[in-house]
């Protein structure tokens, strides 16, 4: 199974239990009604990028979904929080892409989002064959990547949020989601 389309989504939960936090981020990101499986960092050649809400209409309730996702979660009051998924597609549309995810503490959502574009467009680079000093800035290495003429494309969505003031669970997520080709107008087939 190759995935023929991917959206991008995102989201932010508050509760007293960190689980329902979870739960309300991904209600807020319009996938809570799935089953998520986490997968590896591919993003394949040929995937269609939708938007969210033509993908959040292509799943259905109870639907197994493959997805890229990191989160990060905190019930310590203003504590900066973030999760990152990061995008790197090749100038070559035979050839695969990266995911990449990352979330942490006291990082602008800004500054979470260049990491996490900055892991997929390195983790693309060395297939490529793309030579590279690790220890230079993301705006240098961004840069030589484009100019290689390899890498066409860098982004990512991002989630930041700050911890509740009063000690309540806050969680934040972002995802890629592999979305597959439904007609939802038509009812399933029963034997």
């Amino acid at each position: 199974m190759v995935p023929k389309k991917i959206f991008f989504t995102k989201g932010v939960g508050v509760h007293k239990e960190k689980l329902a936090s979870f739960e309300l981020a991904l209600r807020d990101a319009g996938i809570a009604h799935c089953n998520l499986i986490l997968v590896s960092s591919i993003y394949p050649p040929g995937v269609k990028k939708i938007s969210k809400e033509e993908g959040v209409k292509s799943i259905r309730p109870g639907e197994i979904v493959f997805c890229v996702y990191d989160r990060e979660s905190t019930n310590e009051p203003n504590r900066l929080i973030a999760a990152s998924v990061g995008l790197a597609i090749p100038a070559d549309p035979e050839q695969h892409g990266y995911l990449s995810e990352h979330h942490a503490y006291g990082e602008t959502e800004e500054k979470a989002g260049e990491y996490a574009e900055d892991l997929a467009a390195s983790m693309l680079a060395t297939t490529l064959g793309i030579e590279f000093n690790s220890d230079t800035a993301w705006d240098e290495r961004e840069q030589l990547f484009k100019m290689s003429g390899k890498i066409v494309r860098t982004s990512n969505v991002t989630q930041s949020a700050i911890g509740n003031k009063d000690g309540l669970w806050t969680t934040v997520f972002a995802a890629a989601v592999f979305a597959e080709d439904h007609d939802n107008n038509v009812e399933p087939k029963t034997a």
